[in-house]
């Protein structure tokens, strides 16, 4: 593994202590990708403003006719945490308007992913005069033809990167369509349909709607908008950063989405003190749990509750389904390593399938192989029509959707339908060509990277643990807004090893020192002894546990 140590601005970083930052804090900004206090200054009035994303004023009045109209709108979601989220703001914001609006997610196993024909007949069934596509529809060319044939307008809201051809949609909202000039092309499935609420209230507040009136509020949508943020792992820029941080002040009021708090409450997080990394790990992972093996409405339902009793009944049906997925995903990971150390030659990506495995859950299992093997992987199991369905995870050297796509040009049946985008994508193949695409995706992906693409490389922050490190100051640095391109810190030192031992049977609990200083560790998921000097890569926390507080070093390797 290669360290590489990030370089601190240090003119920046002086200017920050002196506007009164702290000092640790101020050296983790100034090393990150920001060249002024603007950039950390999180102020809604600072976001970018709706009217400069492609036909979305036009698309906000072709909406408010509708609603205008009394008629019957559809939301149609995705069964991530992204979709999910999006969904119940689209419900939750369109009521705000009085519209009437209901919602239908595919089950994926099912009907799979997005507006397909079939979601469009079921759809058909409730007589909509408009569907809405959130997080979902920039592919679904024929699932839109679908819908107009039957008279039903489609207004698609979606982030994804689209192909060469685009749905005969009445109106796209995408940040990533051609022509539109939004300057952050990195919002998430519930930060466009934000955006589309946002300009219906411009929209009617133009119109005069609201002359005398109180303008339906927007702001506490920004839960849902933050929790979806974090969760879809899109690049934290500085709009994402402005969302995601207001949003993470209304959860922290505790007075805010019923589902977000019970949820939160069932896996002991203290509201006034959560964190990014606690929705992207904790909080998340129990609303995919409904999409991965059941049915992802369960979810919304949670999210969308008006009542605490009632939110907090889905919560826990939602924490059942994710210990189930635990369950799943390890055996799967235990299946999957083997077949890497038994029959798999380890080339610039790994491709792998097994009969026995669960749809719902490959995601997961992409993501825990890429992380250890540092490779593009994809990982297929069979759907309920023999197709396989596939589910990657990538390397920040490749960009994954792209790469699918060169593929599928140069091999043009060999791939049915795939999607996605740089670190993440989805496909469907035939078992037949298993093979063949395993053969041609690791040909693809030799041809897009260096063997030095393929070293291991992790960022780390210069340590903090010389300096008067206090619980304040590790608080102060945890409840800032890190996410993807925004990394939380990370840092790197040698210790001896004064004692460990192994609790729950899967986790190492150590007492290291270092220059003449104690600090206990915990090493999750690994019951290996350490030898008696070792070099960790870590992040620290305030362990708060029985009343008892200390900081605590969290180990994410050790060489």
């Amino acid at each position: 593994m290669n360290i590489i140590k990030r370089k601190i601005k240090q003119e920046l970083k002086e200017l920050l202590v002196s506007l009164g930052f702290d000092s640790k804090l101020a050296a983790l900004y100034s090393s990150r990708d920001i060249s002024s206090v603007e950039d950390i200054t999180y102020q809604l009035d600072k976001l970018i403003p709706p009217s400069l994303m492609f036909s979305i004023s036009t698309s906000a009045a072709f909406l408010a006719d509708h609603i205008d109209n009394n008629n019957k709108i559809i939301i149609i979601g995705d069964y991530d945490a992204d979709g999910a989220t999006a969904t119940a703001c689209g419900i939750l914001g369109l009521k705000k308007f009085g519209a009437d609006v209901s919602f239908i997610v595919p089950n994926r196993f099912k009907f799979g992913y997005g507006l397909t024909p079939e979601i469009v007949e079921l759809a058909s069934e409730q007589n909509p005069n408009l569907i809405i596509t959130v997080d979902n529809g920039i592919a679904s060319i024929d699932g839109v033809n679908a819908a107009r044939k039957k008279g039903i307008d489609v207004l698609i809201t979606d982030h994804h990167l689209p192909s060469d051809s685009l749905p005969n949609a009445n109106f796209i909202i995408n940040p990533n369509q051609p022509n539109c000039k939004f300057p952050s092309k990195n919002l998430c499935g519930v930060g466009v349909i934000f955006y589309l609420l946002l300009s219906l209230r411009a929209h009617y507040r133009d119109k005069g709607k609201y002359i005398g009136l109180e303008e339906p509020g927007l702001s506490d949508l920004l839960e849902l908008v933050c929790l979806g943020t974090v969760a879809d792992l899109v690049k934290l820029d500085l709009n994402n950063r402005i969302l995601v941080d207001a949003g993470l002040k209304r959860i922290r009021s505790g007075i805010g989405n019923y589902g977000i708090r019970a949820i939160a409450k069932l896996s002991k997080k203290n509201l006034t003190d959560i964190k990014t990394s606690d929705l992207s790990f904790s909080i998340a992972p129990k609303l995919n749990a409904a999409g991965r093996l059941s049915d992802m409405s369960l979810g919304i339902k949670c999210l969308i509750s008006q009542d605490p009793q009632e939110a907090n009944s889905y919560a826990i049906q939602l924490i059942q389904l994710n210990d189930k997925r635990k369950n799943i995903e390890s055996e799967m990971l235990e299946t999957a390593l083997n077949s890497i150390n038994i029959s798999v030659n380890i080339g610039h990506s790994l491709v792998l399938f097994n009969d026995k495995w669960h749809q719902g859950v490959i995601g997961i299992i992409a993501s825990r192989i890429k992380e250890k093997y540092f490779r593009p992987t994809l990982v297929f199991a069979r759907d309920e029509s023999g197709f396989l369905k596939g589910s990657g995870r990538s390397i920040p050297s490749l960009h994954l959707r792209d790469a699918l796509d060169l593929v599928s040009k140069k091999y043009p049946k060999i791939i049915m339908t795939f999607g996605g985008h740089a670190m993440a994508a989805g496909l469907t193949i035939k078992e037949e060509d298993f093979t063949k695409f395993s053969e041609v995706f690791d040909q693809t992906s030799q041809e897009l990277l260096s063997e030095s693409d393929l070293n291991i490389s992790t960022e780390v922050d210069h340590s903090i643990l010389d300096q008067d490190l206090t619980y304040k100051s590790v608080n102060l640095i945890n409840k800032e807004i890190w996410g993807q391109g925004f990394p939380s810190p990370l840092y790197s030192d040698e210790f001896e090893v004064i004692s460990q031992k192994i609790i729950a049977e899967k986790h190492n609990k150590l007492l290291l020192r270092k220059n003449e200083k104690n600090y206990d560790a915990i090493y999750f998921n690994s019951d290996q002894n350490q030898p008696d000097t070792i070099t960790a890569i870590y992040s620290i926390e305030v362990n708060d546990f029985n009343g008892v507080r200390a900081i605590q070093l969290i180990i994410k390797s050790a060489l």
